[in-house]
């Protein structure tokens, strides 16, 4: 391709809209731009580059046996009624209706249209196992969508779906799964974390994300020092850390704290620490699909079963939530083990309600109004101080079991660097990431509520069980920006260039020209990606906009260094002059020496 055949469209000023390197360079190099808010297009060299990503991954998939499908981006809204999740997206999926009044969704994933359409060809074991994947648009109505196609509102997934007869199964093709997003992050240059991560609203129990480093990362990734533990904060353990000491045979006195809410103010007041105290929070649990018919202050909750997919739940629970006062509880962690919607912080008027106290003086003790869901930590303190549930005033010498009883204890707490890792005890540290893929152990969740089927070998009617796996294209794209760039501009590893060469003569007529053209010819023939720049342009500007774009090799035609052609590479400071007869067979062994590296 030569210049004046294609669009060059660089900037020389960082556009003010853009924080991170990936959004600025991206429009600077004329890979994108802005259609609207968190819409993008992408010009000529970004799209060569994105399709490189996502045939990366496209051979991947094909290589361990998955078949690629392409389901519609516009689904019928009863699949999202079947599998229960019409109400539990949220705002963030866009619902819309056609001329004849249809619930129609614009996919944020393809979970259900995948699961109908195998639902409606399965009928023998004997299919099974299947990998069925598609390289697709979605769409997310992200409130504030930010940082270029890192976090837009339309973007570009690969979405792959499994289809089992048992976990065993299953499992084999999660390993492979894990295998094959290594390969393909190896193969695009990213360094990647995976870690240990909550399934979300994706549901199931098996979770792994895939994490580049970030400093303006969504995600909080707990890592160990000395062992391979890695998980995002949503997920993370830690070894447990409790305080050792003495049950107290003192009853529980009631104490006045004037004007005294907050632990801090607590740990003052009573000249002790936050770990002496039981923190108690109320939440609002949305869709909460435990049983509380057994508890008495839920017996007369509204507890409804969903028509399509027979699941009941609760619309709305209130929890009383207990950790000890120096933690934090990990809303992730608690929907989780809720089998929630959604949790939040009840309002102040909730609060007073449940409590019939005002904020700050809520506790576990002579609480009858809600299920108390304690941490792990609290079940291990002692002669503990609790909210009173009355203004003004708290409990001391309160002892968890013996003074109240909740109705069940989790893991809840959000892990924190410096929480030692609970498989070699070193202290853990913390880094941003920012997720490129993640695999799932679906399970029984949507082939269970949309009734997918199929016959064992004794003929006897069977539901498969499920896997899922993503990965972001545009993401990984802006990921390798992210990692792969410099002070002048991006440095593409080969495999993901738009172009692998690009040829600058100084001036493109006469002699130069014809050596230009040449070389030009010679590199198309050993099937090397190569770009001319045969633009009436000063050789500074030349040089500054293939810089910016970061085409991995350029070789300049100028003529003082005829019969000589000056290679350099993108990643490197220094050039070398190779005679012109020469130049595309050592060009060619440079591109394949950088290509063979990262496809091993």
């Amino acid at each position: 391709m030569k210049t004046s055949e294609t669009l060059i469209a660089t900037l020389r000023e960082v556009p003010a809209e853009a924080v991170i390197s990936s959004h600025q360079l991206m429009l600077r190099a004329g890979l994108i731009r802005k259609l609207g808010n968190g819409l993008f297009s992408y010009f000529p060299f970004g799209l060569k580059a994105f399709r490189k990503v996502e045939n990366i991954i496209r051979e991947e998939m094909d290589a361990i046996g998955a078949l690629e499908c392409k389901p519609p981006v516009v689904v019928p809204g009863e699949l999202w009624r079947e599998s229960g999740r019409w109400e539990t997206m949220g705002a963030g999926m866009l619902r819309i209706k056609n001329r004849v009044d249809q619930e129609l969704v614009v996919s944020p994933t393809a979970e259900e249209a995948v699961t109908a359409l195998v639902r409606d060809e399965l009928e023998s074991y004997k299919q099974l196992p299947i990998t069925l994947y598609q390289i697709n648009t979605k769409y997310r109505d992200e409130i504030r969508p930010r940082y270029g196609v890192m976090r837009g509102r339309e973007f570009t997934m690969k979405d792959a779906y499994s289809f089992h007869t048992d976990d065993e199964s299953l499992d084999q093709t999660y390993l492979a799964m894990e295998k094959a997003y290594k390969r393909i992050f190896k193969r695009l240059g990213l360094s990647v974390i995976p870690v240990s991560a909550d399934s979300g609203a994706m549901g199931g129990s098996g979770s792994e994300e895939f994490m580049v480093e970030s400093a303006v990362g969504d995600d909080t990734l707990i890592l160990c020092p000395k062992c391979t533990y890695a998980a995002n904060t949503e997920k993370a353990a830690c070894a447990p850390d409790f305080e050792e000491g003495q049950a107290t045979t003192e009853s529980v006195k009631a104490i006045d704290t004037p004007d005294v809410k907050t632990i801090e103010e607590l740990s003052v007041f009573l000249n002790t620490t936050p770990k002496a105290f039981i923190k108690t929070l109320i939440y609002k649990v949305t869709n909460c699909e435990l049983d509380l018919r057994n508890v008495d202050c839920c017996k007369n909750l509204k507890r409804v079963t969903d028509a399509t997919s027979g699941i009941p739940y609760y619309p709305e629970v209130f929890f009383a939530v207990c950790i000890r006062g120096d933690l934090d509880v990990n809303e992730a962690k608690l929907a989780a083990t809720l089998k929630a919607s959604e949790v939040e912080l009840a309002s102040d008027v909730d609060v007073e309600r449940i409590t019939n106290a005002p904020v700050g003086f809520a506790g576990p003790v002579q609480l009858n109004t809600v299920p108390v869901l304690a941490d792990q930590t609290v079940m291990h303190m002692h002669n503990a101080v609790t909210g009173g549930l009355k203004k003004d005033v708290h409990f001391a010498n309160v002892e968890p079991g013996r003074d109240f009883t909740p109705y069940m204890t989790a893991d809840v707490r959000t892990v924190v660097a410096g929480d030692k890792c609970p498989h070699c005890g070193a202290e853990f540290y913390s880094k941003k990431g920012n997720e490129l893929g993640h695999i799932f152990k679906l399970g029984y969740k949507y082939t269970k509520s949309m009734n997918v089927t199929y016959l064992d070998e004794n003929g006897k009617q069977q539901i498969p069980t499920m896997g899922c796996y993503g990965i972001g294209v545009d993401r990984a794209l802006a990921s390798i920006i992210e990692e792969h760039h410099d002070e002048n501009g991006i440095v593409w590893p080969m495999t993901a260039a738009p172009y692998q060469v690009v040829i600058v003569p100084v001036k493109y007529d006469g002699t130069m020209k014809e050596v230009a053209d040449k070389l030009y010819s010679d590199l198309a023939k050993h099937g090397i990606e190569v770009l001319l720049d045969d633009r009436n342009e000063r050789p500074g500007v030349k040089f500054k906009d293939m810089d910016l774009i970061g085409i991995p090799v350029r070789v300049v035609v100028g003529e003082k260094n005829l019969p000589n052609v000056e290679i350099k590479l993108r990643s490197a400071t220094d050039a070398e002059l190779v005679p012109a007869e020469n130049a595309a067979e050592k060009i060619a062994g440079i591109v394949r020496s950088a290509l063979a590296e990262l496809n091993a």
